[in-house]
């Protein structure tokens, strides 16, 4: 079994495996990339679970390949809006949706880059509305404050 190369980013990770793949999907893979960047220029490319993730406040979508097609898997998918509907894959779940491209196929650029950018707005809008999590200490200190007052109520 060959040993896989070191890579040092997800952006080199995502470099080799289209390299790997070395046909039609990798440049099917190369082009969703190209296509994701200009959508977001601040979207950051990372590799987990084996896969390419884009994210921006939060996972964007991935970027799965398998031998008979490229699938873009969008994390929230089924909280955004598909005017175009490029969804076709995974719509019976009740967050994600994908979208499977074969051979040949044409990628409508200008819905997938409104719908990155969709993906993006609603990470940023839901990443603002998160609270803001106790630091352990103000808890602990908290915490302590109300058996004192019980203690002292009883």
């Amino acid at each position: 079994m060959k040993k896989p190369a070191a890579v040092e980013s997800g952006s080199g990770a995502i470099d080799a495996r289209i390299k790997e793949l070395g046909d039609w999907r990798g440049k099917t893979l190369a082009k969703v990339r190209k296509i994701i960047h200009e959508a977001d220029r601040e979207i950051v490319e990372e590799w987990k679970w084996g896969t390419p993730v884009w994210s921006h406040g939060g996972i964007v979508c991935t970027g799965e390949t398998y031998k008979n097609h490229v699938k873009m898997t969008f994390a929230k998918g089924a909280a955004l809006k598909d005017p175009a509907g490029l969804f076709n894959s995974s719509l019976d779940g009740n967050v994600r949706r994908a979208i499977d491209i074969h051979e040949g196929e044409e990628i409508d650029e200008a819905a997938l880059k409104s719908l990155i950018g969709a993906a993006v707005a609603l990470n940023l809008i839901k990443d603002k509305s998160k609270p803001k999590a106790k630091s352990t200490s103000k808890a602990k200190s908290e915490a302590k404050l109300r058996r004192a007052s019980r203690k002292k109520a009883d």
